[in-house]
Parts: C-alpha cells; structure tokens; sequence
C-alpha cells in the first residue's frame, strides 16, 4: 500500500517528505499554510475566544481548564469546529490539508474528525504520551492527523513530540492498572517505547505536523507566556472505516474530500484496542480522561 502510494504523483509534498512520513511515522513541514488561510483562521479562532468569555463550565462545544473565566479566558480545546464555523470546513475540506492527506494516503480519503487544542500559556496542560487509534479504530491503520500551529511555537512553548518509528511498534494499553480509561500509555512502558528519542514538531506560524495513528506522541506543559493553538484534522483512506460511533454525530464525520467512497471495507490483521462504550457514559476530551485519571478519579 505504501509503494503504491508513493509511486502516485505528489500534490504539496516532496518525495523525500513522503518517503520520511512512511519510514518515521510523522512529518513536520515549517510554514506550509499560506498566510490568507492563517488570517482567516486566526480571526475566527479569537472570535471563539471571545465567545468563551461566557462559559462557566466546559460543554459540547468548549474544554475549558479549570482556572478558565470571563476575565482570563483559557481554552483546553475547541471541540469539532468544523461544526460550529464553516471557515474551518473551508480550510479542512479545501485547504492544503487535503492534498498532504492525498500524497499520504491516496487518491480516495475521508474526513473523519477536527479539534483546535489551544495549550495556554502560563501551564497549558501535558498531554500525556498516548496513541491515537485507540481512541477512534478503525478497521484499517491508514489514518493520520495533520496540524497546522496557528502562531509561531518555539521550543519552550511545548511543541508536540513524536517518537520516530513508533507506528511500526506495538499499540499500547490506554487503561491503567485498575482497568480504568486513562487515554494515556502506562508508566510502566514507558521505557519501553523510547520517548527519549522523541523528535518536538514546532516552528514559525503556518507549520504543519502530520503523525500516523499509531505513532506515540505528546506535549510538555506551556510553561511559556504565549499559547499555543494547534488545529487538528484526522483524516483516512476511503476504505479505512470507523468500528465506534464516537464520531457519528459529527457535521461532517466520514464525508469524502478526495476521490471516490469505497465500496469495500480494507481489514488489517492487527489487532485495536477497543476504548469505553462513550454513547452511555459520554467522550470527554484527552486532557479530561488523563487528568481524571491522575487524580485517581
């Protein structure tokens, strides 16, 4: 599937990007999104900002920290902004997203799901190292998230790490010892995956990072003064399909935005780990599920 992939004439990326993405399991590219997008981006980013002014505790549409307020606004996540602002949408379905997920997974991909992590300055939460499939499985490991940092994030401000290789490992136990939902790799393996070898995807506005599914990744606390807004979109292969509902209910969940609608569902013999039944207890946001579970909660 690779070959094939890579064998396809390249949209927006290098060969050599591609080749890299394949081999290490994520890709950071400086300054990828033109300015125009990053103006229209921003403006609706703050008037979300604004908006959340208003709101005394998180809900459907803000994760907020706990020291959030009216007066000192601080976002955790914009949960699916695609379904609350159509500009996002313009940019997820027509931007230059679409074509890297068209150099990395092939003529036929599918939205799947978007969120805008803000990691506020002045002690933004961790996210601890963790994978992404265990969240959403799929039946088939051609899913990939891509990034675009919305303002300049240097080293200090907690840009994400990826662990080179680690799409090719193991995936890991998202459960803790109590077979309690973390969202998070256990202490116990974390000498075994080698974060130390862990490559920090940051750079000037407009940088993209991209990471495969499977790839364990993560970020430090902000400890800087300034924040740092990160806009995701996952993205698959057409014939890679949802086994959970967790993302059902979205605007625009499973909507084609390259090629065609496969007909057959593609199986990879890996096994997933299969997260909670979320239709009755309700998803929360990553940084809910590993601060609960931190707190022994």
């Amino acid at each position: 599937m690779r070959q094939q992939i890579l064998d396809r004439p390249a949209r927006i990326l290098t060969q050599q990007q591609r080749e890299d993405y394949f081999s290490a399991g994520y890709l950071g590219v400086a300054g990828l999104v033109q300015p125009d997008w990053l103006d229209r981006l921003n403006k609706v980013t703050a008037e979300f900002v604004e908006l959340s002014r208003e709101a005394e505790a998180s809900d459907k549409r803000f994760d907020l920290e706990p020291d959030h307020s009216a007066e000192a606004p601080r976002i955790r996540r914009l949960n699916s902004p695609v379904d609350y602002h159509e500009e996002y949408w313009a940019f997820a379905s027509q931007g230059p997203f679409v074509d890297i997920a068209e150099d990395l997974l092939g003529a036929d991909v599918k939205f799947h799901h978007a969120k805008l992590n803000f990691k506020w300055g002045g002690g933004g939460e961790e996210v601890k190292w963790h994978q992404d499939i265990q969240f959403w499985p799929h039946t088939n490991y051609d899913v990939l998230t891509i990034g675009v940092y919305l303002q300049d994030v240097s080293d200090d401000m907690a840009p994400m790490g990826v662990v080179p290789g680690s799409h090719d490992g193991p995936l890991y136990d998202l459960y803790d010892e109590n077979q309690r939902w973390s969202g998070n790799i256990r202490d116990a393996d974390i000498p075994r995956i080698g974060v130390e070898r862990a490559q920090y995807l940051g750079g000037p506005e407009g940088s993209v990072t991209v990471h495969n599914c499977r790839s364990v990744h993560g970020s430090a606390p902000n400890l800087s003064a300034s924040p740092r807004p990160l806009l995701l979109c996952a993205y698959s292969a057409a014939d890679a399909f949802p086994i959970t509902n967790l993302t059902a209910g979205g605007k625009y969940a499973e909507a084609m935005v390259r090629g065609q609608a496969a007909r057959w569902a593609r199986f990879d013999p890996r096994p997933v780990l299969m997260p909670p039944d979320w239709s009755k207890s309700g998803y929360k946001s990553i940084f809910a599920h590993q601060q609960a579970q931190a707190a022994g909660r």
